[in-house]
C-alpha cells in the first residue's frame, strides 16, 4: 500500500482521502485551517455526505488516516500527493488556478525525490503544465486523475466509479496512480494530461445539457397539454439516450456544473471554437429560474408584492448541505426581488445564518409545517425525501391558500389535490 498526501480537505479532498484510507493506504490529508483539522482529527465532519463520516472515524481508528496543517507537513514522506485544492470561477468565467499554483509552490521543495503529484481539482486544460513549471522539479511527475463526485452519492462513486481517468504520459507513472485502485473494478482510461482533463469538462457539460434540455422539453410538454413524466419514460427507455439526468427542476447548479460549463466555453474560445450549444444549455438554465418564479406568480394571481411564499429546500439538491449555487436560492433571488416574503426549510440548514451572504431576504424555519404557516403557496425547490410524506391535510388548514408549486415534480399530485391543493408541476 502507498503512503499518500491529500492536499486540501474540502469536499473533493476529504472524499478522496477517507477513501483511500479505506482502501488501506496511509494516508495524510492537509488543511490551512488549523481548527477544521483539529475537528477533523477528532472525527468531527464538517459537510453531509453520506457515510463520510463513518469512513473518516473508520480511518482515524485503524491509523490509516491523519490530518495535519500545511501542505509542506503532509507531503514530507509521501509517494503520491493529490492537489484537492479550490478552483474557483474567475469574472471571465475561467477557473482560478491560484489555489493550485499555492500548493505546488509550497509543497515543490519538500517532495521526496521521484514521487507523484496529481491533480484531482477541476482544472483547465494544460494545467498539468502549469503545475510542473511551479514545482521546477524534473524528478516529479504530475498526473491527472479528475474526479467524478456527485454529492451525495461521493463514496459510492469513488469506491465504485463508472470509470477510472488517468492522464500522463509517462507509463509508469500512471501505472502507480492506477495502482492506487487496485481493489476497485472500473473499466479504465489512461491517456494524454489534455485528454483526461477535457474528459472531466466534457462529462460535466454533456450531463448538465441533459438538464437543461429536458426542462425544455417539460415546458413543451405544458404548451402542448402531454405529461413529462411519460415522455421521459419513453426516451429513458431508448438505450442510446438512457433515463440518467432527465428529471425536470428548477434548473442546475452546484459547485461543479455551472463554473465547469462557463469555463469549457472560456476553453473553447482560446481553442478557436464558438460553444454555441453550451450557451444555450447555460442560457435554457437562467430561464428556468425565471420560469419556476412565473409559475409561482401565477399562482398568487400575478402580484407577488407581499404575498408569503413557503419554500421546501435550499441545498442544490438532495443529500448535501451544500448551498453553492443552488437553483433554490436563484429562484428566491427572484421572488424576494418582486416582493414576496419567504419562508423557507431545509433539513441542513438550521438558521439564517448558515447561508450565504447573497441570500437576502429569507426567513429559515425549523419544520416543513412552519413554512407552510400563513403562505398563499408553497414551493418544492429541493427533493428531500422527508417532504413527500407530509400531511396536506394538516398544511391545507395553516396555509392562506391551499397551493402548491412543485419545482421537482416529486409530491403525490392526486393525494394532494384530495385534500384541496392547486397542485402545479414541471411539464405536467
Amino acid at each position: 500500500m502507498a503512503r499518500l498526501a491529500i492536499i486540501g480537505t474540502g469536499y473533493v479532498g476529504l472524499t478522496t482521502g477517507a477513501c483511500f484510507a479505506h482502501l488501506g493506504h496511509d494516508v495524510v490529508c492537509a488543511d490551512v485551517d488549523a481548527d477544521k483539522v483539529a475537528r477533523l482529527s477528532a472525527g468531527e465532519v464538517p459537510i453531509v455526505e453520506d457515510r463520510l463520516d463513518l469512513l473518516v472515524r473508520e480511518g482515524l481508528d485503524d491509523g490509516r488516516l491523519r490530518f495535519v496543517v500545511g501542505a509542506a507537513e503532509a507531503v514530507a514522506d509521501c509517494e503520491v500527493a493529490f492537489l484537492c485544492v479550490p478552483t474557483p470561477q474567475n469574472p471571465d468565467g475561467t477557473a482560478d488556478l491560484s489555489y493550485i499554483e499555492a500548493a505546488s509552490a509550497e509543497i515543490a521543495a519538500v517532495l521526496p525525490a521521484e514521487s507523484i503529484v496529481v491533480n484531482k481539482s477541476t482544472v483547465p486544460v494544460g494545467s498539468t503544465r502549469v503545475v510542473e513549471r511551479v514545482l521546477g522539479r524534473p524528478d516529479v511527475t504530475v498526473v491527472s486523475n479528475p474526479e467524478f463526485l456527485r454529492e451525495g452519492s461521493a463514496i459510492q462513486d469513488f469506491l465504485h466509479p463508472d470509470r477510472i481517468v488517468i492522464g500522463c504520459e509517462d507509463q509508469s507513472a500512471a501505472i502507480k496512480v492506477l495502482s492506487l485502485y487496485l481493489s476497485v473494478t472500473a473499466p479504465t482510461v489512461v491517456t494524454d494530461p489534455a485528454s483526461a482533463e477535457t474528459i472531466k469538462y466534457a462529462a460535466n457539460a454533456f450531463l448538465a445539457t441533459k438538464l437543461s434540455f429536458v426542462n425544455a422539453i417539460a415546458a413543451v410538454c405544458e404548451g402542448v397539454g402531454a405529461d413529462v413524466n411519460d415522455v421521459i419514460l419513453g426516451l429513458g427507455y431508448d438505450t442510446r439516450i438512457g433515463s440518467e439526468f432527465l428529471k425536470p427542476g428548477p434548473g442546475w447548479g452546484g459547485s461543479c456544473f455551472p463554473k465547469d460549463t462557463r469555463a469549457l466555453v472560456r476553453i473553447a474560445e482560446q481553442g478557436g471554437y464558438d460553444f454555441r450549444l453550451l450557451d444555450g444549455v447555460i442560457a435554457v438554465n437562467e430561464e428556468q429560474f425565471s420560469r419556476i418564479a412565473d409559475k409561482v406568480r401565477e399562482a398568487v394571481g400575478g402580484d407577488l408584492t407581499g404575498r408569503a411564499i413557503g419554500v421546501w429546500g435550499l441545498t442544490f439538491k438532495a443529500g448535501t448541505d451544500d448551498l453553492r449555487e443552488s437553483p433554490s436560492l436563484s429562484v428566491i433571488e427572484r421572488l424576494v426581488a418582486a416582493g414576496a416574503v419567504v419562508r423557507a426549510y431545509d433539513p441542513t440548514v438550521g438558521s439564517d445564518a448558515d447561508l450565504p451572504p447573497e441570500a437576502t431576504g429569507i426567513e429559515v424555519v425549523a419544520t416543513p409545517a412552519a413554512a407552510c404557516d400563513g403562505a398563499d403557496v408553497l414551493v418544492v425547490l429541493t427533493e428531500w425525501d422527508e417532504f413527500r410524506w407530509q400531511d396536506p391535510a394538516e398544511l391545507a388548514a395553516t396555509m392562506s391558500t391551499p397551493s402548491v408549486v412543485d419545482a421537482r415534480n416529486l409530491l403525490d399530485r392526486a393525494r394532494w389535490e384530495r385534500h384541496g391543493f392547486v397542485h402545479r408541476g414541471i411539464g405536467r
